[in-house]
């Protein structure tokens, strides 16, 4: 069945009304027609089993059947901090990340990342949330996560401080990995930050801050790993110890 995500807006008493690129796609692509059944999300993480009663081109009218008890989230909610890579690998880490489950993805921009233009950086967010609500239709999330506009490291410092856990993969660091981690922490954990850095890693003085705010400096193994697979490694790691990958039940003990 179909899954479509529509506005809180787009909802009136017992209907949704598709509008945008979808329609296009349901009546061309699909070619979904009256009388067929489809999932439609309301954005906010309800979902609902609905009929569709009429295809124009210019929306989509669903009569809302009942609410579907879904919920496909993770029970712990990892913020993805990426260092700002460069050309167009941020698309692919934000489609990986939302099909692992991240909640929400923030470009970081590190003392090694180059910015050629913040504006086209910044520009570039509209199709990094495209992106994440192609992939949510894809791993059939109930939630897209957040892609934020990219932020200064001063910047990510001061959102740590409401964290339950900070992880940050470190090419030099070999003597503590996830294990470890996983071992050590007793607390109970809810918000992760993944910290992840760019092309060139960290600059020394960088993970001294990141020290010093409690974060965790671990090795995800004995190969350098890029930017764009590193935070697909340590996010599988922690939702297979903590979250719903391999399983459910997860927890430090």
């Amino acid at each position: 069945m179909h899954k479509f995500f529509v506005q809180k807006q787009n909802f009136s008493d017992d209907r949704a009304f598709i509008e945008g690129d979808d329609v296009k796609h349901i009546y061309k692509v699909l070619r979904l027609e009256a009388g067929e059944n489809v999932s439609i999300n309301d954005c906010q993480g309800k979902e609902y089993l609905g009929k569709i009663e009429d295809v124009n081109k210019i929306k989509v009218t669903v009569k809302l059947l009942e609410e579907l008890p879904v919920n496909n989230e993770s029970p712990v909610n990892i913020f993805l901090y990426q260092g700002l890579p460069k050309s167009s690998k941020m698309d692919l880490i934000v489609q990986k990340a939302t099909e692992l489950g991240v909640k929400e993805i923030t470009p970081v921009i590190t003392e090694r990342v180059v910015v050629k233009s913040e504006l086209g950086e910044f520009k570039k967010v509209d199709r990094w949330n495209r992106i994440a609500l192609e992939a949510c239709k894809q791993c059939k999330r109930t939630l897209i996560p957040s892609i934020n506009t990219p932020i200064e490291f001063e910047e990510l410092m001061s959102k740590l401080q409401s964290m339950n856990l900070i992880v940050v993969p470190y090419e030099n660091e070999t003597g503590f990995g996830v294990k470890n981690l996983i071992n050590e922490v007793k607390h109970e954990v809810k918000d992760i930050a993944i910290i992840i850095g760019p092309e060139g890693g960290f600059e020394e003085d960088e993970i001294e801050k990141l020290k010093a705010s409690g974060a965790y400096i671990v090795t995800l193994g004995p190969r350098i790993l890029r930017t764009e697979t590193a935070g697909f490694v340590c996010a599988s790691l922690l939702m297979y110890e903590l979250g719903d990958m391999g399983g459910f039940g997860g927890g430090f003990s």
